[in-house]
């Protein structure tokens, strides 16, 4: 048989019963549309939370009080022996090879008062590096100088919500803010920056650090965040680091994190959540596998007189097999192909409703959505094509 009498062949079976074949192909097309559909929010999200890590900087290495280890950390509010990061630690650390910023952190949460109007926002103590370290950028005036602990003058840079909740438009530098029990001049207002998982980075105040510990009475620091050179070994810098911080502390009482450790743990975390949403989407191709099982089973049955005819006129059992078996590829390809259009416009028409969700759609997902159905096509039509091949040629032509 000649390739283009298969094609007929195929096509004239599939249109002859239009509705069993609708049915067939909506099943596969619900299944690849709805892989397409998760993954593309699996992996619109996936990008998101790991730019919302990375607009901080890549070259990041934190250091925080406390040993994370087999036996977890030491409760909040319970008595403990861990030496707590001093700003002494943080000088020391500056001596790093590759470092090229150091910034001391501490903060806390208390109320911002000036011209009458009072708001609570969170107040973090800072040094002058974090302008760089942070990837933060100045609207108006000027970040905090690069003054010593001992010096650093009481200094605030706003964040652009905080300064027009309590300034509005007017202009704000050079005026006096209170925060907490001490006053502090502003003098510098920070470019919109949004939101990190959850936290409002516009609604902030930015002092130097050792203001912070003085006004929340605080004898260490909460993290100190390392910026290094771009081609510097993170691990490098990271050895080097927790070795002068051994020096110093006499034990390893403290936890060295790198920010590529933590975008690769959270990569490999947010893989396998958008991995698990293909998984369930897919169990939808089961449901278009049994309906192309169902239609080859009852076209073999309802064609057997055809099939013995055919067999009787010299076709060879192994072209039976593989007419049969195109029949449920082409009904699984032409499902993939309307599930994929599906799957695409859903996506797009969620990016249209609802921005705030991202979705990126993963082609390598849709690659292997569409050579899965063919798989499924040939899988799910090799038993009726075999049974339609060994059919026996007189008893074929005798059924009605």
């Amino acid at each position: 048989m000649i390739p283009a009498d298969a094609v007929r062949f195929a096509w004239r079976s599939i249109a002859s019963q239009r509705l069993r074949s609708f049915l067939t192909l909506a099943g596969i097309a619900v299944g690849i549309a709805a892989v397409i559909l998760l993954t593309s929010i699996g992996e619109g999200i996936h990008r998101f939370v790991l730019a919302e890590f990375s607009q901080f900087g890549t070259n990041v290495i934190g250091i925080s009080p406390g040993r994370t280890g087999t036996r977890g950390g030491t409760p909040p509010g319970l008595p403990t022996s861990v030496r707590p990061l001093t700003l002494d630690d943080a000088r020391a650390l500056e001596r790093v090879p590759g470092v090229i910023g150091v910034v001391p952190t501490a903060w806390g949460n208390a109320e911002a008062q000036a011209r009458g109007r009072l708001r609570r926002t969170i107040v973090y103590g800072v040094s002058a590096e974090a302008l760089e370290v942070f990837n933060m950028r100045i609207a108006v005036g000027q970040f905090l100088p690069g003054e010593g602990a001992d010096e650093a003058r009481s200094f605030v840079v706003l964040g652009p919500k905080l300064k027009h909740e309590i300034f509005g438009a007017e202009n704000a530098l050079g005026e006096r803010l209170r925060i907490g029990g001490q006053s502090f001049r502003v003098i510098g207002v920070l470019v919109p920056k949004g939101q990190f998982l959850g936290i409002d980075l516009d609604d902030t105040a930015f002092v130097p650090t050792a203001r912070v510990m003085e006004l929340f009475n605080r004898d260490g620091l909460t993290e100190i965040n390392l910026a290094y050179a771009g081609g510097v070994s993170a691990k490098a810098v990271a050895a080097a680091a927790e070795g002068l911080l051994k020096s110093r502390h006499g034990r390893a009482d403290f936890t060295v994190t790198t920010q590529e450790e933590m975008l690769s743990t959270l990569s490999n975390i947010l893989d396998i959540l958008t991995m698990a949403v293909a998984a369930l989407g897919s169990i939808s191709l089961l449901v278009g596998t049994v309906g192309i099982v169902t239609i080859m089973t009852i076209a073999v049955t309802e064609r057997t007189h055809e099939i013995g005819l055919m067999i009787a006129l010299g076709s060879r059992r192994q072209t039976i097999l593989w007419l049969f078996l195109g029949e449920a590829v082409v009904l699984a390809v032409l499902g993939s192909l309307l599930g994929v259009a599906i799957g695409f416009g859903s996506a797009q028409l969620i990016r249209v409703v609802v921005p705030a969700l991202p979705v990126v759609t993963p082609i390598l997902y849709v690659v292997l959505a569409v050579a899965s159905s063919a798989v499924i096509g040939l899988a799910a039509g090799v038993l009726p094509a075999r049974g339609a091949a060994r059919l026996d040629p007189v008893e074929a032509l005798r059924s009605e």
